[in-house]
């Protein structure tokens, strides 16, 4: 997949714009309840499972495993026909219980990659000020 996209943007919201920010930073971190320690992504105004509204960020070491995946065949825009296939993955964190993240599966080819597969995070710079966590097979 490549490095750069020139068309990747981010839209944060309210809830939201912390995470990206931390990505930005190339900081890997989820939002853990303040009262019930429960983590959750995405990020929301308050916790789905006690109903509190305080929370932190937590940082996590980004190691993880598979959960599910696809591979994608055909680009859905020509700016990313070069690119295909590429995997798309839903990781699990180590670290971070009931977190799951959409992300994607580089340096490997898609026949690599199978649930439960252990991974590693990375940065790919996306496009100017859009740092995105991608994974790469655990070494």
């Amino acid at each position: 997949m490549s490095m750069l996209v020139p068309f990747a943007t981010l839209n944060p919201d309210a809830d939201t714009h912390e995470f990206w920010d931390f990505c930005r930073r190339r900081e890997l971190r989820f939002q853990r309840c303040g009262a019930c320690g429960r983590f959750r992504q995405p990020p929301l105004p308050g916790c789905p499972h006690c109903g509190a509204t305080t929370y932190e960020w937590i940082a996590v070491r980004g190691r993880g495993h598979v959960f599910s995946y696809t591979v994608v065949h055909h680009a859905a825009v020509p700016p990313i026909q070069h690119d295909v296939p590429y995997v798309v993955i839903v990781v699990e964190f180590d670290d971070a219980p009931e977190v799951r993240l959409v992300s994607n599966l580089v340096d490997a080819p898609g026949d690599a990659v199978r649930i439960g597969l252990p991974v590693d995070l990375v940065w790919h710079e996306a496009a100017a000020d859009v740092v995105l966590p991608r994974f790469r097979p655990a070494t």
